[in-house]
C-alpha cells in the first residue's frame, strides 16, 4: 500500500512538472510590418509619406480583428508590431517617403530582435521612384536584418505582383481569393494561422515553393470573382490544397497601371511535397491561361456619351455610371474633370424637367475653402479639379447653391454639395471615392431616389451593387484608363495578353524557388 502511494505520488509530481513545463513553454516572437498602396505610373500624381497614415506599435493591432483578446490567436505568440501603413491608391510613391517608412520599420525591427517570425502584410502594387520591385526590395532589407532563419509569412492583395525576389525571401505567402475583396481579413488571418501552425508543429519553412509567371495583365474590373471565369478559377484553389503536402496556393492578377517588368499574372504554391506543389501550381496556371479570353467587364462597358444617352433614356433609378478612368481606389489622381465637364455640357440636364443626377466627386481645395466662407444656402461660382491631372481637361467651373458642408472625413476632409437645377456635384477638399449609402445621406443626398448616379470608381462594392437599378461602366480617360490599349507601355514583359492577343502559348511549368535560407547574398 505504501509502495503504491509512493508510486502514485511520484506520478503526480511528474505530471505536475510536465504541466508546468508546458505552461511555461516559450512563445514565438513574431513581428508585424507592412506597407500597402496601389500606385499608377500612368498618373502624374505622387504619393508622399503622410498618405500612408502609418500606425506604430500596438495601434497596428487595430487593422486586424483576429487579434482580439478572445480570438485564440493573440495568446499563441509574443506579438511585436512595428509599422503598418495603408495608403489610398494613388500615384507613384516618392523615394523619400519609401526610404523613410522602410527605415522606421527596420529600426523598430532591430529593437525587437531576436525574432522567430514575421507577418509581412503588403498590397503588392506599390510603385516607387527609382525602384521596379519595392515589396521585394523591402523584404530583402528585412532579411538582411533579421536573418534567413526567421520564418516570414506574407499576405497580399490579388492585384499585387510577385517577383522571384519576393517569392524567394518569403517562406509562406497568400493573397485574397475574392474581388471585390470581401475576404481581405480572412486572407490575412490565413497568413497568420499558417505561420503559427508551422512554428508550433516544428516543421518551419515549407520544403518547396513553386512559382509560375502567367503572361496576362487585366484590370480588376475584368477579373471579378463574382462572375465567370474568375469565380471558377479562384474556387479551384481549395481543391489543390492538401494539408502539409500543399499548404496554400494563390493566384495574382497583378496591376495593369504600372509599367514595370514584374507586372503580370503569377501563381504560387508551397508545401512539403514537391510533386504535389508543382502539380497544384501548374493546374491553376493552366486554368488561368486557358480562360484568358473569357474575362470581361463585370457590367456592360461603353464610352461616356453612350452611357449618358442610355441613362437619360432609362426609367430605372438609380442608373449608376462608373467613371472608371480616374478611379482613386485604383490609383487615379481623382481630380480629372473630363467626365464632369461632359456632364455639365449636356442640354438634357439643364432643363427644369431634367433628370436628377449626383456626381461623386471632384476635389478642389480652394473651392471648398470658398464654399465654407459663403456657407450653406449661398451661391458659388468657382473652379475645381485638374490640380494634379490636367491632361484631359482644365479645372471645371461649378456654379449653384451650396446645399451641404460636412467636415471631418478622414479622407475627404471637408465635403461640399453644390446643386444647379437637378444636378448635385460633390466637391471635396481631398480626393475621395464614394462607396456607401451613408456617404451620400450624411450630405442630404438620396442615392436610391436619384435618377442618375455617377461615381469615380470601377466595379461597385456590394452596397452600391445591390442598390443599382441599372449600371454601366464608362471608359473614361485618366491614370487608370480601363482601355489598356490606350496606355503607352514601354517596360512590361512582352508578349502579354491582351496587348499581344495572338501570342504563342507560354511555358507554364513550375519553377521551384530556393528557400530563404538557401539564398546566396
Amino acid at each position: 500500500m505504501k509502495k503504491l502511494f509512493s508510486t502514485s505520488l511520484l506520478l503526480a509530481i511528474l505530471i505536475s512538472a510536465v504541466g508546468c513545463q508546458n505552461h511555461k513553454k516559450k512563445l514565438p516572437r513574431i513581428a508585424i510590418a507592412g506597407l500597402a498602396i496601389e500606385s499608377s505610373t500612368f498618373s502624374p500624381a505622387v504619393s508622399h509619406e503622410d498618405a500612408f497614415r502609418a500606425r506604430y506599435g500596438d495601434s497596428v493591432f487595430s487593422y486586424y480583428p483576429f487579434f482580439a483578446a478572445d480570438s485564440g490567436i493573440i495568446d499563441r505568440a509574443v506579438w511585436l508590431p512595428t509599422l503598418r501603413g495603408h495608403a489610398m491608391p494613388g500615384g507613384i510613391v516618392s523615394r523619400e517617403a519609401y526610404e523613410s517608412l522602410v527605415s522606421k520599420t527596420l529600426d523598430s525591427l532591430k529593437a525587437k530582435l531576436p525574432l522567430d517570425a514575421l507577418f509581412f502584410d503588403v498590397h503588392g502594387a506599390m510603385s516607387v521612384q527609382g525602384l521596379d520591385d519595392p515589396e521585394g526590395d523591402f523584404l530583402v532589407r528585412i532579411r538582411e536584418l533579421v536573418g534567413t532563419d526567421v520564418l516570414i509569412s506574407t499576405s497580399m492583395d490579388l492585384h499585387g505582383s510577385v517577383s522571384p525576389r519576393l517569392a524567394q525571401n518569403t517562406d509562406l505567402i497568400t493573397c485574397y481569393r475574392l474581388a471585390p475583396h470581401e475576404d481581405a481579413i480572412e486572407s490575412k488571418k490565413r497568413a497568420v494561422t499558417n505561420l503559427l501552425d508551422r512554428l508550433e508543429n516544428g516543421k518551419g519553412k515549407p520544403a518547396y515553393k513553386a512559382w509560375i509567371p502567367v503572361p496576362i495583365l487585366l484590370p480588376g474590373e475584368k477579373t471579378s470573382t463574382r462572375i465567370e471565369p474568375g469565380k471558377s478559377l479562384y474556387a479551384q484553389i481549395p481543391e489543390v490544397i492538401e494539408k502539409d503536402k500543399v499548404i496554400d496556393a494563390s493566384i495574382w492578377m497583378s496591376y495593369p497601371w504600372a509599367d514595370e517588368p514584374r507586372n503580370r499574372g503569377v501563381v504560387v504554391a508551397y508545401g512539403d511535397d514537391k510533386e504535389a506543389v508543382g502539380k497544384a501550381a501548374e493546374k491553376l496556371a493552366a486554368h488561368f491561361w486557358n480562360v484568358r479570353k473569357e474575362f470581361d467587364f463585370v457590367a456592360p462597358t461603353v464610352y461616356l456619351d453612350e452611357a449618358l444617352e442610355k441613362a437619360l433614356a432609362s426609367d430605372k433609378k438609380p442608373f449608376i455610371i462608373s467613371d472608371m478612368g480616374d478611379n482613386p481606389t485604383a490609383g487615379g489622381a481623382g481630380d480629372v474633370t473630363w467626365t464632369l465637364q461632359e456632364i455639365l455640357k449636356r442640354p438634357e440636364l439643364k432643363s427644369p424637367r431634367a433628370k436628377s443626377l449626383i456626381y461623386a466627386s471632384i476635389p478642389g481645395e480652394e473651392f471648398v475653402k470658398k464654399a465654407k466662407e459663403i456657407g450653406v444656402g449661398g451661391k458659388i461660382d468657382a473652379t475645381a479639379g485638374a490640380a494634379v491631372d490636367n491632361r484631359f481637361a482644365p479645372p471645371v467651373r461649378i456654379t449653384g447653391t451650396i446645399t451641404a458642408i460636412h467636415e471631418g472625413h478622414p479622407n475627404a476632409k471637408t465635403e461640399v454639395v453644390v446643386r444647379n437645377g437637378n444636378t448635385s456635384v460633390i466637391v471635396t477638399e481631398r480626393r475621395m471615392a464614394y462607396h456607401y449609402e451613408k456617404d451620400f445621406t450624411k450630405l442630404g443626398l438620396n442615392p436610391r431616389e436619384t435618377d442618375i448616379l455617377v461615381v469615380k470608381i470601377g466595379y461597385l462594392v456590394p452596397e452600391l451593387y445591390d442598390m443599382r437599378a441599372d449600371w454601366l461602366m464608362a471608359l473614361t480617360p485618366g491614370g487608370v484608363d480601363q482601355d489598356l490599349l490606350r496606355l503607352d507601355y514601354k517596360r512590361i514583359n512582352r508578349p502579354i495578353y491582351p496587348l499581344d492577343p495572338d501570342m504563342a502559348d507560354p511555358d507554364l511549368n513550375a519553377t521551384f524557388i530556393p528557400l530563404s535560407d538557401e539564398i546566396k547574398r
